[in-house]
């Protein structure tokens, strides 16, 4: 794990997550020119450093040094994606670095200040960012204990725990998101597990999201479901079948074939957009009864059910 030193600008190296200091964590969307990590690595004070792909890491290390960090993360600069071993390895690990950062900023340069400060408009204005619209940002908001989220001057929105809007105009900022996410509030406080939560419902809630890459809609999920697997990009949208196919080797959670497609004669879904009405799906636990495992194999699925 590569740690940005924002005193430094220079990258450090961690064995992992746990091994790590205290650092701060970037969550925002890609644009067309981020900063990578060999640009990072050449890095020049003064160069270009007011393209807004620079500005966020500088945003970013500047708030790290306010809140007492000495180190941050930023996903577009920190990990060598010439080497496939550590992409993979990254990937892999998302989940829990952003739950083991001590503050995650999100960085929402489409949403204005006069925005916030009308109250007619603050919630289309906040729902209609595109920080809610990726398939990355999910974990990013589902994994942090803390998370602060920033308008395009890097002025605070508001925070979790609690998300109360700065201002004090939106007091009922929790209420919003929920509404936009349809997270149970409980679920974004940590109140309520992951682990409690039925796979359908978890997908339900990435339905609505979109990846560049086919295949990373179902490599950002990975971590919601407590699941490892290779990366395998090339193989587009059978990295979503293979995804189902882990949780169904792990879990004994029958909602994952609650989905909805009748254009698709598979048991599992082409993609979490098939989940889109499952938010209500909630796996029903029958007292006294032993759930029998399943499995899939090359002829379909092998399944005991009651009747």
């Amino acid at each position: 794990m590569r740690l940005i030193n924002v005193h430094t600008l220079k990258l450090e190296s961690f064995i992992d997550e746990e091994s790590a200091p205290k650092y701060a964590i970037l969550s925002h969307t890609w644009g067309q020119n981020e900063v990578q990590y060999l640009e990072l690595i050449n890095y020049r004070p003064g160069e270009d450093e007011e393209r807004l792909d620079w500005r966020k890491i500088h945003l970013t290390c500047d708030q790290a040094k306010i809140d007492g960090l000495k180190y941050a993360w930023v996903d577009t600069c920190c990990i060598d994606k010439a080497s496939s071993a550590e992409l993979s390895e990254a990937i892999n690990s998302m989940f829990k670095w952003y739950q083991k950062s001590d503050v995650c900023y999100v960085f929402m340069p489409d949403v204005q200040p006069e925005d916030l400060s009308a109250e007619t408009g603050f919630l289309s204005s906040f729902r209609a960012s595109r920080w809610w619209t990726r398939g990355w940002t999910l974990q990013e908001l589902l994994a942090p204990e803390r998370l602060v989220l920033y308008d395009v001057h890097w002025d605070v929105i508001g925070e979790k725990p609690p998300l109360v809007n700065s201002s004090g105009s939106h007091p009922d900022l929790m209420a919003d998101i929920t509404s936009i996410t349809n997270i149970s509030s409980k679920v974004l406080t940590h109140d309520v597990p992951l682990s409690d939560i039925g796979i359908a419902v978890k997908m339900s809630w990435a339905s609505t999201r979109t990846t560049t890459r086919k295949e990373d809609i179902a490599y950002c999920l990975l971590g919601i479901f407590d699941i490892n697997m290779p990366l395998l990009y090339g193989e587009g949208a059978k990295a979503f079948r293979r995804l189902q196919e882990e949780i169904v080797r792990t879990s004994t959670d029958q909602s994952i074939f609650a989905w909805n497609g009748r254009e698709c004669p598979d048991i599992l879904a082409p993609t979490p957009a098939n989940f889109a009405q499952s938010s209500t799906v909630v796996p029903r636990k029958r007292t006294g009864v032993d759930v029998e495992a399943y499995q899939l194999n090359h002829k379909g699925l092998s399944i005991t059910l009651p009747v």
